[in-house]
């Protein structure tokens, strides 16, 4: 079943695509420039202006635009989560398969410093690599990807262990296949569907964790837009401008929604019994 298609025939998985592809023409218009306004430049005649006129969003205490940082926010937040996921992903498959493959000391040594990660609070053991090292983006995508690591080894190694066992491999085996190619077409082939589940749902907790550190001001740094320091600076003036915390707060909301909707929809794609009732 070709997914994209699965996905329109799936009432969550449409609404999950309008809404994170609404966000990331959003975002992608807002990391190349094309904004109503310019996200850092400060008006003192328009600050903590409603929503209306010129600025559709209003404007923040410093009299910027937020619809504008916005725009950027998203992206900033989109690239911190996709790349931090993304390393994850791929650090945590390999490290899945490979101690699903070679078990033994390497599997018990792996799986045992997963346990160990995991078992930090995600955004504890965040804060702490984040306060070891210094404040921003980089160490933001770092200590994301690091908390999201167990979870993709745990993923790819819990069927990689029952796959490695299958008559097809000992067939490619017997065929004389190498190593990395059973490894690569064969375990990692029929892994696919959950990582990319996994993957689309990690997506929505790594934007939380993004705005989490920045509202704490552990991440992106002012006067750079960040969804969580936008809420941050909304603290203190939520009974005066109350658009400051409404509008972030949606995006951040939105964002998760759509990421949760596309991980269902594609959770019950390759679920055959829900396959049967797509098709």
């Amino acid at each position: 079943m070709r997914i994209p298609g699965a996905l329109l025939r799936h009432s969550a998985g449409r609404i999950g695509l309008v809404i994170i592809g609404v966000l990331t023409v959003a975002a992608v218009l807002g990391l190349l420039g094309l904004t109503p306004h310019d996200p850092l430049a400060q008006d003192r005649l328009a600050r903590l202006q409603p929503p209306g006129g010129s600025y559709l969003m209003g404007t923040d205490l410093f009299g910027r635009d937020i619809l504008s940082r916005l725009m950027v926010g998203v992206g900033q937040s989109f690239t911190v989560a996709f790349l931090s996921v993304g390393i994850a992903a791929t650090v945590g498959t390999v490290l899945g398969l490979t101690a699903a493959w070679f078990g033994g000391l390497w599997d018990g040594v792996a799986m045992r410093m997963m346990d160990v990660l995991l078992a930090f609070p995600a955004i504890l053991l965040a804060l702490l690599i984040v306060a070891i090292l210094e404040a921003g983006m980089a160490t933001s995508v770092l200590a994301i990807a690091v908390v999201y690591t167990p979870i993709f080894t745990r993923v790819a190694r819990g069927p990689a262990l029952s796959l490695k066992t299958r008559s097809f491999v000992d067939a490619a085996r017997t065929f004389g296949s190498s190593r990395r190619y059973i490894l690569t077409r064969h375990l990692l082939g029929d892994l696919v569907a959950p990582l990319t589940v996994q993957f689309t749902l990690a997506l929505a907790w790594a934007l939380l964790t993004e705005a989490a550190l920045s509202f704490l001001g552990l991440g992106t740094q002012p006067p750079n837009p960040s969804l969580g320091l936008m809420l941050s600076d909304s603290r203190n003036l939520m009974e005066m401008a109350p658009w400051m915390l409404i509008f972030p707060a949606a995006v951040i909301m939105l964002a998760v929604l759509g990421f949760n909707l596309l991980g269902d929809a594609l959770r019950d794609i390759a679920d055959p019994r829900s396959r049967r009732a797509l098709s």
